[in-house]
């Protein structure tokens, strides 16, 4: 149960980054992105092939990154000229068009074979202490992420895109280039997914395209967002808690008790209905609700008259 807990906490923090990176992209700038495992997808493989040739780890993980953000400018140029609805087909689509890619050209990096991927940490002779080294790399990414998205979602950048998501029209009638932003919050966004991939590949040591980089995993990422409420960073966080805990939870069971009459995988996919049909009727903002902007004018308009009364000399 150690290993289990272990495990838990490693894939949290993984799928915690790739929240965040779509909690930034919908939550604050209203960008229906369903081909986030493709960026997910490209971190992992260009952190696969770099280890595989002696590149330094933290390189890999910066290599993963800006290739996922190149990919992020790219489908951006096409795909923001579409509606939300057309966007989130279009990205869809891209996502699983690269993973056929990855699968049937060989030469790429093993094809359906898939690779093997260096680990960031050598096997020590424990799996406590492997997973203990990658708990607190995978923590320390996370941290470093969380960190920009918020401080993104409180700058003035934050601002214009929370405008931009609720209208476009009075956003660019004050100036402000919707599509400039909207593909810098995708190659943020994607960035960030590259890393997590990056993460993903290092820890699994192997990874291959027939069935880790399914359309699912982009559901997985929006149930997280969706439950834990978009626009709100410790939302994204929660929600990822609360889909691994059932991930996981519902293969412990397959693992105790193998004769129940309802199938643990089939059992976690009606869980995870039930819990978003119920969330959807009665906290449709997500178990946390959109995280206010905090700037230094809301703060003298709210604690205005304080602030002036403590100021010395008065």
């Amino acid at each position: 149960m150690l290993l289990y807990g272990l495990d838990f906490l490693v894939f949290v923090g993984i799928f915690g980054i790739v929240a965040l990176s779509l909690n930034l992209e919908f939550g604050f700038a209203g960008l229906a992105n369903f081909g986030k495992v493709a960026f997910f997808l490209v971190g992992a493989y260009t952190y696969a092939v770099l280890s595989q040739i002696g590149v330094p780890f933290y390189l890999c993980l910066i290599a993963g990154a800006l290739t996922s953000a190149i990919f992020g400018l790219l489908i951006s140029l096409p795909a923001l000229r579409l509606r939300a609805d057309y966007l989130a087909i279009a990205t869809l689509a891209f996502g699983e068009i690269l993973r056929l890619i990855v699968q049937a050209e060989h030469w790429i990096a093993g094809g359906v074979w898939g690779i093997n991927v260096s680990p960031v940490f050598p096997w020590m002779g424990s799996d406590i202490i492997y997973r203990l080294e990658n708990i607190a790399l995978v923590g320390s990414c996370l941290v470093v992420c969380f960190l920009v998205v918020q401080l993104l979602a409180n700058s003035p950048y934050g601002r214009v895109m929370r405008a931009i998501r609720e209208d476009e029209v009075a956003a660019e009638a004050l100036g402000k280039d919707r599509a400039k932003y909207k593909a810098q919050v995708l190659m943020i966004g994607s960035a960030m997914a590259g890393v997590a991939g990056g993460l993903y590949a290092q820890y699994l040591t192997y990874i291959e395209p027939v069935t880790m980089f399914l359309p699912t995993v982009t559901f997985t990422v929006w149930m997280m967002v969706i439950l834990g409420g978009p626009a709100n960073n410790w939302g994204a966080l929660l929600g990822a808690g609360l889909v691994e805990f059932f991930y996981r939870g519902a293969n412990i069971i397959a693992t105790k008790y193998p004769n129940l009459p309802v199938d643990p995988g089939n059992l976690q996919y009606i869980l995870f209905g039930v819990l978003i049909i119920l969330v959807l009727l009665y906290r449709p903002g997500g178990l946390l609700k959109e995280s206010p902007i905090k700037t230094k004018a809301l703060e003298l308009a709210r604690y205005g008259k304080g602030v002036v009364n403590n100021k010395p000399g008065k």
